[in-house]
């Protein structure tokens, strides 16, 4: 049985129309396991858009825009490559953001 791919990489499709919003994106890219901690992170200055603090959990974002996520003991940079319908498995989630750098890996 055949899944469904949903997600959307930047190829024929303008930037708009694959935007989405920032805490969606991190849950859907499984950053982080619930939408509404994800919410809590963003308003709490945990993340960045582009060098800048994003203060609102629905704040749009999509191909190309580079999220810096502060976790507790590491420090996440991604470029965004793509958005998703929905939350799915590890190996689609994977495709959506490409790291740049990791603190967890020095």
């Amino acid at each position: 049985m055949r899944t469904k791919d949903t997600t959307r990489l930047c190829g024929d499709q303008s930037a708009e129309a694959v935007r989405q919003r920032l805490d969606r994106w991190l849950w859907f890219a499984r950053w982080i396991k619930t939408r509404t901690h994800a919410a809590h992170l963003i308003e709490q200055g945990y993340v960045r858009v582009d060098g800048k603090r994003a203060e609102q959990a629905a704040k749009q974002v999509g191909p190309g825009a580079v999220l810096t996520i502060a976790f507790e003991h590491r420090i996440v940079v991604v470029e965004i490559l793509g958005c998703a319908e929905r939350r799915g498995p590890y190996s689609e989630a994977s495709k959506l953001y490409r790291v740049i750098e990791d603190s967890a890996s020095r």
